[in-house]
């Protein structure tokens, strides 16, 4: 009974953990984004590009954040900096390492460039107030 007790306490855990890491990155849409704003959510577009130092050492603490509970609610959309011309024209994007936080449709930050963690999780919890 008390491996069985000890059991659930570890399932519960885990449960509860799983549900407070937020959401893995997904690919940029327009429909997305859209979507989210619409329903008012947190969105992070994150322009990035395979070959700028920048974009990679931005990487790590973007790809940290969707295992943060602090960003559970956070949705991070990668642009494809070098085939999503007119979705970067839209969102006015002129540069890849640019990073762009809004709370519903409200843009509520942006910055481009960033590479300390602190400077971009602030940034990205604009988004979330």
């Amino acid at each position: 009974m008390a491996m069985l007790r000890m059991f659930s306490f570890i399932t519960m855990g885990l449960l509860f953990t799983a549900a407070a890491q937020a959401q893995p990155i997904q690919p940029f849409t327009t429909a997305a984004l859209k979507a989210a704003q619409a329903a008012g959510e947190p969105v992070l577009v994150d322009a990035y590009a395979s070959w700028c130092p920048t974009c990679r050492k931005q990487g790590p603490t973007i790809d940290a954040m969707t295992k943060d509970p602090a960003f559970a609610k956070l949705l991070i959309l990668r642009l494809d900096y070098d085939n999503q011309s007119a979705e970067k024209r839209a969102l006015g994007i002129v540069t890849q390492s640019t990073l762009i936080a809004f709370h519903g449709n409200k843009e509520t930050g942006r910055s481009v460039g960033i590479t300390d963690p602190d400077q971009i999780k602030s940034l990205a919890q604009s988004a979330l107030h």
